[in-house]
């Protein structure tokens, strides 16, 4: 019989929020943490808005020295992190780390410290280049941060999928736990791409919004006038467990993850495939033993973009059914904006709140309703409704897909 697999912590560093509380109670007003860049001029951009996270410290969770070694998504991780295990209860002693692991996904790792040193390189020479350069931006060293100074030995790895990055980091490590080669796993993404190469890049693509004058009603999934998507930031983590092991302990249980699907549209570098998603929510529905007519509440991928927005709707109608029509769905990206590789941590944390809550947070900034988005997008204002089970969607470029399934415990 496979092991059951719980929730029992989390912790969130977003555009709402730099914690959960903040950031689910920003998600239920219907708040927009997006916003005029400020991290650089972004004047001569085609996109000038972002979703940064705002008045972020540290604090005693990364000394001073240390923040010098370390790009923001590593700073963002260990501090989300911070307040997962300290939610959770655990106690990560000698014997327990062993059995505990780490799996934080992120799509572009260290942009800033790579724009940063690359600029110190041509002005002053390759000497100057600092040491910690590669610590600060390969994409395994927000585990690996976290390995150290949480005293995780066991599994410890980052999966790099594009937008796809946190929900296979995630899936990837309950099957560590399932398989008993582990009985925590602290899990989730980050990222920190708010530069000039990130915001330049993606908006050579024609990928980002452009409504410039009023960034907060830039990021609309569903809406008629929608014209991309908006860059944001940040960290969701959570603590992963063995069933067993957390009610021996005593642990408070948020959920079950009770499913994990996956699948690659092998279609088009970007543009976006109605079956790869269809296939990877199939699997994630027969790998939680759950029929399509119990799900509850969908965390969209809905990025705001008028193709993929509309696809992900019509692949969720081929799994659903008629069922499909009462299903909640709602993009919090609405309101933090597209947080890449940390996209599905930050919405697995908003999924699982609902569940704990039983509200739906909203899709913001829905004035007109593309009337080829037909189903329940929760436009607008937060709903009460009981979620017993959720999904959560994450679709990347490159055609990769994830989904994962959470259950009441």
């Amino acid at each position: 019989m496979r092991k059951k697999i719980v929730v029992t912590g989390l912790g969130c560093i977003s555009p709402l929020g730099l914690d959960v509380k903040s950031t689910w109670e920003g998600a239920v007003a219907g708040h927009s943490g997006i916003g005029r860049i400020t991290k650089f001029d972004p004047t001569e951009f085609r996109s000038q808005m972002a979703g940064e996270v705002k008045g972020f410290d540290p604090g005693d969770i990364i000394p001073p020295n240390d923040r010098k070694k370390m790009d923001h998504f590593i700073q963002y991780a260990l501090v989300a992190t911070s307040e997962a295990v300290k939610d959770s209860g655990l106690d990560i002693d000698d014997e327990l780390s062993h059995e505990t692991g780490v799996s934080v996904g992120v799509g572009l790792c260290g942009l800033a410290s790579i724009e940063r040193f690359h600029e110190i390189y041509m002005e002053k020479g390759p000497r100057r280049i600092s040491p910690f350069f590669i610590p600060m931006v390969i994409s395994n060293m927000a585990s690996g941060q976290i390995s150290m100074q949480f005293n995780c030995r066991n599994y410890n790895t980052s999966t790099t999928s594009a937008c796809a990055s946190s929900n296979h980091s995630i899936g990837d490590a309950a099957r560590i736990i399932e398989r008993g080669d582990a009985k925590v796993m602290i899990v989730g993404g980050a990222e920190a791409t708010v530069t000039p190469l990130g915001i330049g890049g993606f908006g050579a693509m024609h990928a980002l919004s452009t409504r410039n004058d009023d960034p907060e009603r830039a990021s609309r999934p569903y809406d008629k006038g929608r014209d991309g998507f908006v860059l944001g930031e940040g960290s969701g983590i959570l603590i992963l467990e063995d069933y067993e092991f957390a009610k021996a302990r005593g642990a408070k249980m948020y959920c079950e993850l009770a499913g994990y699907g996956f699948s690659s549209d092998a279609h088009h570098i970007t543009a976006p495939s109605i079956e790869g998603p269809m296939r990877a929510m199939k699997k994630t529905l027969k790998d939680g033993g759950v029929n399509p007519d119990e799900v509850d509440y969908i965390n969209s991928h809905g990025t705001s973009t008028p193709a993929g927005d509309i696809n992900e709707l019509d692949a969720i109608k081929l799994v659903l059914g008629d069922h499909a029509k009462k299903v909640a769905i709602s993009s919090s990206k609405s309101m933090t904006g597209h947080l890449l590789g940390a996209a599905g941590g930050v919405e697995a944390v908003l999924a699982i709140m609902a569940m704990q809550e039983g509200v739906v947070p909203p899709t913001i900034n829905i004035d007109d309703l593309d009337p080829q988005c037909d189903l329940d997008v929760t436009p607008n204002t937060a709903r009460e409704r009981p979620i017993k089970v959720a999904m959560s969607n994450s679709f990347g470029f490159g055609g990769t897909n994830a989904t994962l399934l959470m259950k009441a415990v």
